[in-house]
């Protein structure tokens, strides 16, 4: 496939539309068979999990229910070091299974801020569902990554959800920022 530009920025796919819609429905097959008989509660987190979340919904066979949050710990271009609501999180939880469905796991402790502020609604229980998780960035160790679609290197990526100053979410495949 041909490198594609956005803004100002050379992209190559790294991973192409059929590879993840793929694992999508095998991550989906999976946590239907973990949550059979129960009904759990999907929180996306806003804005990049939102094509990742329709896909793994659709994906899953057992009943469930989807709610959206958004988060930042950022002012500017500073991380404030503290996790924030943006967007709150309406439904209750308590007793509840949830499921955080997230686009990409990084240095993981916007998700550690993210867990504390959802355990303080009384869960029954919270796993994580990452659609791509940075090993290598991980600086927090005992997240419930539950389920994780792949693995990556530290590279800069857009594509299904994922942006570049707010473009290329809709692009089907995921592209890594191309060497010139």
């Amino acid at each position: 496939m041909q490198p594609i530009i956005v803004k100002d920025k050379r992209f190559k796919v790294s991973m192409p539309a059929s590879k993840i819609q793929a694992r999508v429905q095998e991550i989906g097959t999976q946590i239907s068979h973990d949550y059979e008989g129960r009904t759990p509660m999907f929180i996306s987190v806003l804005t990049g999990a939102f094509i990742f979340a329709a896909d793994l919904v659709r994906s899953v066979a057992t009943p469930s229910e989807i709610a959206f949050m958004r988060v930042s710990s950022y002012e500017g271009t500073n991380s404030t070091g503290q996790v924030r609501e943006v967007l709150g999180l309406k439904e209750d939880i308590e007793g509840r299974d949830v499921v955080i469905i997230e686009d990409i796991i990084d240095s993981g402790l916007t998700m550690q801020e993210l867990i504390a502020l959802l355990r303080k609604k009384n869960p029954r229980s919270i796993a994580i569902c990452a659609l791509l998780v940075k090993p290598g960035n991980l600086k927090v160790k005992d997240l419930p990554i539950k389920y994780c679609c792949f693995e990556i290197p530290n590279d800069f990526i857009l594509g299904y959800g994922l942006d570049y100053d707010g473009l290329g979410r809709e692009l089907p495949d995921i592209y890594t920022l191309a060497e010139d």
